[in-house]
């Protein structure tokens, strides 16, 4: 253990529960049907408007979670995006359709591997890697973001660990102290099985890997991931998650049952319990081929990037355009967004200008343009100098300070987005009812999907319980950001922002 950072009193444990949405979070504790959410509300801190990142993806929000880094520093910017230093697409599992659009081996290896061990900064530190370096035990259940300092071979016994090599997936990886990913890696012997990560599957592996680490003692740190409840909401909307709040409520009183129950837990371990993002129900699709149709747009299959003019990437309820071409990417960009606000169910169009070194935002009713370091302050403390419409972002100027109730810490979480390196040149925000159809053609009408930096997509929930040090700081807004300091801090583990390596 480094040198001054004690063992702590109280173990931590990070939940994850993917798009829970705030009033279906209450709805459920107030229908009995999530007791052990309850008792942490009734505890602790209860935040119901921490703000995703954006876009709100999953992928780039559990970057922003595991690293505590906005989109520009950790440089994950979406679920599928252009990779313009090796001219191809990167996908992380949109869909199934998205997946084979894009080759089946290819995504999963980019999901799998290259997410954390090429695309995710090496310049900076995980939660784990953080927590390894002082000498903590950390563990980790199936969460697109793993890595840590201890290396880990693919799982060898048991019949989906053969799936996983007969399909040639051989490599080992970096991960945390205890690490259990889909099947593919398993530190020990658990006894629990995820079908290869299956939704409806991954709660239960969760919470069955969690008890065991629980009973054995065997971490500091647990990152215990609940996804289900985002597969649920995109079948059945986002207003259906009752159920599926009640099965990730089951795997946390799983491993507060093997504790002794909820009060012999919590006596030797705090608790933070978070969404990534939430969810808005979808109604429709938008079509982006009217606004580019007079431009060559690249598709997965296409063997030359340089006779093709944009790159599109639409997941969910957001969309980045990516132009080929760097000395016409100003004008092309330009084009771009002046057809894509025009279509049906695009909401927001942003850009950069970069004459001006200003953000552009577009919308049917107007433009709106802004740059940091102003007279303004937004409500995490950035400073902003705005013109323009300010009905685009729905924003209110008053005593200096700058606020949009639809858009949540819109002008941060914009200008973030647009100066990560691997972000389009346009980027693209569906309006409430919409999706973009994926490169599979998949979308989530009478479902729920997520993306956009709507409120409906964006805000979620953080409960706090147990905490060491000062505990939770009063904040005017609240961010995914924010959750691994919270981690560091009650560890004693000081995050100096250093360059860093991997393994």
């Amino acid at each position: 253990m480094s040198e001054g950072v004690a063992r702590p009193a109280k173990k931590l444990v990070l939940g994850v529960i993917d798009a829970l949405k705030p009033e279906m979070l209450d709805r459920a504790i107030t229908e009995g049907r999530a007791p052990a959410l309850a008792a942490l509300r009734e505890r602790g801190l209860y935040v119901r408007d921490s703000v995703a990142a954006f876009p709100s993806l999953t992928p780039v929000c559990a970057a922003s979670i595991a690293t505590g880094l906005s989109v520009d520093v950790h440089e994950v910017p979406a679920t599928n995006w252009y990779h313009r230093g090796e001219e191809r697409y990167v996908e992380y599992g949109s869909s199934f359709g998205a997946t084979q659009a894009h080759g089946v081996r290819r995504s999963l290896i980019d999901t799998v591997y290259n997410l954390n061990l090429a695309h995710l900064t090496r310049e900076r530190r995980t939660v784990f890697e953080h927590l390894d370096d002082a000498g903590l035990r950390t563990a980790g259940t199936t969460y697109l973001i793993y890595r840590g300092r201890t290396r880990h071979a693919p799982a060898v016994e048991g019949m989906y660990p053969r799936i996983a090599r007969a399909a040639q997936f051989n490599y080992g990886t970096w991960g945390p102290g205890e690490l259990f990913y889909a099947d593919l890696f398993a530190s020990r012997d658990t006894g629990c099985t995820s079908t290869l990560g299956m939704p409806g599957q991954r709660d239960q592996h969760t919470g069955c890997v969690g008890a065991h680490l629980v009973e054995q003692d065997l971490f500091d740190f647990l990152l215990f991931s609940l996804p289900d409840n985002d597969t649920h909401s995109h079948r059945r909307g986002p207003y259906a998650q009752v159920t599926s709040i009640a099965s990730a409520d089951h795997a946390l009183e799983r491993i507060m049952h093997v504790a002794g129950g909820i009060d012999a837990f919590l006596a030797d371990h705090a608790v933070i319990v978070m969404s990534d993002h939430s969810q808005t129900a979808v109604e429709d699709r938008v079509s982006l081929s009217s606004a580019l149709g007079d431009l060559h747009v690249l598709s997965p299959a296409d063997a030359d990037p340089a006779a093709a003019d944009v790159a599109v990437c639409p997941v969910g309820r957001f969309a980045g355009i990516y132009a080929l071409d760097p000395a016409r990417s100003a004008e092309v960009a330009t084009r771009v967004a002046d057809r894509a606000r025009e279509v049906d169910g695009v909401d927001l169009c942003a850009r950069w200008d970069r004459d001006r070194s200003e953000a552009v935002v577009q919308s049917a009713q107007g433009e709106l343009r802004f740059a940091a370091g102003g007279e303004l302050a937004g409500p995490r403390g950035w400073r902003w100098s705005v013109e323009g419409d300010l009905g685009v972002l729905g924003l209110s100027v008053e005593d200096g300070r700058v606020r949009s109730r639809t858009y949540p810490d819109a002008l941060r979480r914009l200008w973030t987005a647009l100066s990560c390196r691997n972000s389009g040149d346009v980027l693209l925000s569906a309006a409430p009812g919409y999706e973009f159809a994926d490169w599979g053609g998949s979308d989530h009408i009478g479902g729920g999907s997520h993306g956009s930096l709507h409120r409906h997509d964006s805000l979620g929930v953080i409960l706090a319980c147990g905490l060491e040090g000062a505990g939770p700081p009063e904040r005017e807004q609240w961010s995914i950001e924010d959750v691994t300091p919270l981690a560091l801090e009650h560890f004693g583990v000081a995050d100096e922002g250093e360059v860093d390596s991997v393994g």
